[in-house]
């Protein structure tokens, strides 16, 4: 049950969105979202992507891609300023040092396609942030910003120095488990069958925390465990963040935080980017029985886990193996095919995204919330689907009273405070 207090908030908020509902065509008020929209530095922490279109021949990411959510043309939209692409490896239970290697390699590929795209293909349009300071200047510039984040840190397996070799390259984040226990952490997923492998963080996973914050490396609690997650910041030296994460009081989901992780992020200095990820948003009705047994027989003809299992939960769309195989591009083209011809279930909307970022305001306050999406990794909700539809969320809280200063905040303000606390932190430590 809610407390009083929060009850109390949260009606008057109801009672102001259906206030302004009827302005929602307001000239002014689209002229005012569009003014702050364009003052913000728009920075979305989880973007999913195909190494292998990314930066090789046309169509790639500075051409455009007519069935990925993001590149080049849809972020010069009115839409995204910045993104970190995710230097991604799907888990496995198999822990020996061939298949460390072999997924190592894997993230160094994804590492290369960022590379490619920012210092070949297209370095007049977009640049690499390694700081956020960077972020600042290579958005004054007029380009774009690639920044990366490691999502699944099993791909350094027993090798601490892999961390190192990760910020070398890019990685600004780092999250130390996917869907399925690992090496270092338990994994949110383990809620399923309540089965853990290390009760929160392994050893090693507990020095991987020491690295990161050696090197300036922001620690991401998006997928790891709710035990993992309290004991990352309870031993963290600098803030966390929650890459791409909701409310779970709001969808009771196993990847979204509750009230007590929130807090405990706010006592550390975090920030929460909340994810505009339809099945983590707002609980929807299944699917029909035609569109459930043919989405089945593509996961299974693809040999993809089956959906609710260890490839992302409800409403995921991510297969296995790494979102750079060119299986996953033909996954997203059949998925689309098959939406045309089975409508899936109405979809979660701005609003009800919009209503995460409310709840987590009115708990931790407008300082430890921020915005994502998981775009091309499942990510998107009705009317942000696409990096280009981003003016939409930020005429949503326009609408809802948040002033200039706050959706600042929001869009990329209180990430790039907690990036820069992150870096100074690690000058102190070294």
């Amino acid at each position: 049950m809610m407390p009083l207090l929060r009850l109390t908030r949260a009606f008057a908020l109801a009672v102001t969105v259906v206030a302004v509902a009827g302005a929602q065509d307001d000239p002014a008020l689209l002229a005012k979202a569009r003014a702050i929209h364009a003052k913000a530095i728009k920075i979305d922490t989880h973007v999913d992507f195909n190494a292998a279109t990314m930066a090789g021949p046309p169509p790639n990411y500075a051409t455009g891609l007519p069935r990925t959510q993001v590149d080049l043309p849809k972020m010069e939209k009115d839409g995204l300023d910045a993104v970190f692409f995710s230097i991604y490896v799907g888990q496995r239970q198999d822990f020996s040092d061939s298949t460390y290697a072999a997924l190592r390699a894997a993230n160094l590929r994804s590492f290369d396609a960022v590379h490619a795209l920012a210092e070949t293909v297209a370095p007049d349009r977009i640049a690499i942030a390694y700081t956020a300071d960077d972020v600042r200047r290579i958005h004054a510039s007029g380009k774009k910003v690639a920044l990366m984040g490691v999502e699944n840190a099993y791909g350094i397996g027993n090798d601490i120095s892999n961390v190192a070799l990760f910020y070398r390259r890019g990685g600004r984040y780092i999250s130390l488990a996917h869907n399925g226990h690992n090496q270092l952490s338990d994994s949110n997923t383990g809620e399923s069958d309540n089965v853990w492998k290390w009760n929160g963080l392994s050893p090693l996973g507990r020095q991987v925390v020491a690295e990161a914050n050696r090197l300036g490396m922001m620690m991401d609690i998006s997928h790891p465990s709710k035990e993992s997650n309290l004991q990352v910041m309870a031993l963290s030296k600098a803030p966390v963040i929650a890459s791409h994460s909701s409310v779970r009081a709001l969808c009771d989901h196993s990847r979204n935080l509750d009230d007590e992780q929130l807090l405990a992020l706010k006592k550390n200095g975090g920030v929460a980017q909340m994810v505009a990820f339809a099945g983590y948003v707002k609980k929807t009705p299944p699917d029909s029985p035609e569109r459930a047994q043919a989405i089945a027989e593509l996961r299974q003809s693809l040999g993809f886990p089956p959906r609710g299992g260890g490839a992302g939960g409800q409403g995921a769309r991510r297969p296995g193996a790494a979102p750079g195989d060119s299986v996953m591009a033909l996954y997203r083209q059949r998925m689309a095919d098959l939406d045309v011809k089975y409508p899936p279930p109405p979809r979660a909307t701005v609003k009800d995204f919009v209503n995460h970022i409310d709840y987590a305001v009115t708990l931790i306050g407008i300082d430890h919330v921020g915005i994502s999406s998981d775009f091309d990794g499942g990510g998107g909700v009705e009317g942000y689907d696409n990096a280009s539809e981003a003016i939409n969320v930020t005429t949503e809280l326009v609408r809802r009273g948040y002033s200039e200063p706050d959706i600042i905040k929001l869009w990329g303000g209180n990430l790039l405070r907690v990036m820069a606390e992150v870096e100074r932190v690690a000058r102190e430590l070294r």
